[in-house]
């Protein structure tokens, strides 16, 4: 099976219905294709059961997002006293 193009939000793509015995021997195939955007429904002697569906991506974290900034003395070695408090 053929990956389709990638649904898009404005464009999503119908959901196509494959028996379990199918679904059983293409799985990998068809979670290409959810992967892709597609829903695919899985139905029993033609009766719909449950559908594959592409989860929400994870959102990106974003950096820089608070206020401030770090002098360069951040980055100096600890002083001796310090490192001794923390075991070090």
């Amino acid at each position: 099976m053929a990956v389709p193009p990638r649904a898009t939000p404005a464009n999503p793509m119908p959901a196509r219905t494959i028996n379990v015995q199918e679904a059983k021997t293409h799985l990998s195939a068809l979670l290409a294709r959810v992967a892709a955007g597609e829903r695919i429904v899985l139905a029993r002697h033609g009766k719909p059961i449950a559908q594959l569906v592409p989860l929400d991506p994870t959102p990106r974290r974003e950096l820089g997002f608070l206020e401030g900034s770090v002098g360069d003395d951040f980055f100096d070695p600890l002083p001796q006293e310090e490192l001794e408090r923390w075991g070090a």
